[in-house]
């Protein structure tokens, strides 16, 4: 028994160690600027000298996440972007910010089936938008390779940010979010796959479901993934979804035939 003990804590330890070693793949900073700060990770490519340039992947974390411990808001998406046959084969930077406690990525007014997107950005996504802009300053971006991904929270502020910067980002992967419905004409040609749980209460799926009505009326062609049996964690099985990184990474901007 006192064997049985002494490995199976061996064998915690070891998993332990191998987790903490991938977290250290994820660069801890904090970004600054005009007296504000904004912590955030930052994964780079495997070999950053394979190529010339490189997309860049904004991920936007939800309620839940918020903080500043530069931990809480990569645990939903790391298991995708350190999963070894993504890392080689789909190489890129990877930017995951952290919101305040008692922040919001997005400021909407209105109520949910009426939301209007305010005038301003709310004041974290400002910083996102000035460190998206000091990432491609400093990395080897290509900037016809940008992306943005974002769950609850974050899907809010996928929507936001797409509205916001229409001409920036080459694709969008909204989950369980929503935004401003008199947008979609702007956001129209954006290559967007969204996702919800048909059962989510927190987020109700009509959210996603009028943004993707809207940008049809609007003449887009988004894709939508709703999971019949799901509640509001339906980021779990949107991650996992066996075609979305290579859908993801094929996108380009002023690349017409790569969305299909």
């Amino acid at each position: 028994m006192h064997r049985f003990i002494l490995f199976f804590t061996a064998l915690l330890m070891s998993g332990f160690s191998s987790f903490a070693q991938k977290m250290d793949l994820f660069d801890n900073l904090i970004y600054t600027s005009s007296g504000d700060s904004l912590p955030y990770r930052l994964l780079k490519p495997v070999n950053p000298q394979s190529f010339d340039k490189f997309p860049l992947v904004i991920f936007l974390h939800g309620a839940g996440e918020r903080g500043n411990d530069n931990e809480a808001q990569i645990k939903h998406i790391r298991e995708l972007f350190l999963d070894e046959k993504y890392r080689g084969k789909y190489p890129c930077y990877l930017v995951a910010p952290q919101c305040p406690k008692g922040k919001w990525w997005a400021d909407f007014t209105g109520n949910s089936e009426n939301a209007t997107l305010s005038k301003n950005p709310s004041d974290p996504m400002k910083m996102v938008i000035t460190l998206i802009e000091k990432i491609i300053v400093e990395y080897p971006i290509d900037e016809s390779r940008i992306y943005i991904t974002g769950l609850s929270m974050g899907g809010y502020g996928t929507w936001d940010l797409i509205a916001r910067y229409p001409q920036k980002f080459a694709a969008a992967v909204p989950i369980c979010g929503g935004g401003d419905v008199k947008t979609a004409s702007q956001i129209q040609h954006i290559p967007l796959w969204a996702f919800h749980g048909a059962k989510d209460k927190i987020v109700i799926p009509s959210q996603s479901r009028r943004m993707i009505k809207a940008l049809q009326d609007a003449g887009g062609l988004p894709g939508y993934s709703e999971y019949p049996d799901v509640e509001h964690n339906s980021w779990v099985y949107a991650y996992r979804e066996p075609h979305l990184m290579h859908w993801l990474f094929k996108q380009k901007k002023g690349d017409e035939t790569a969305s299909k």
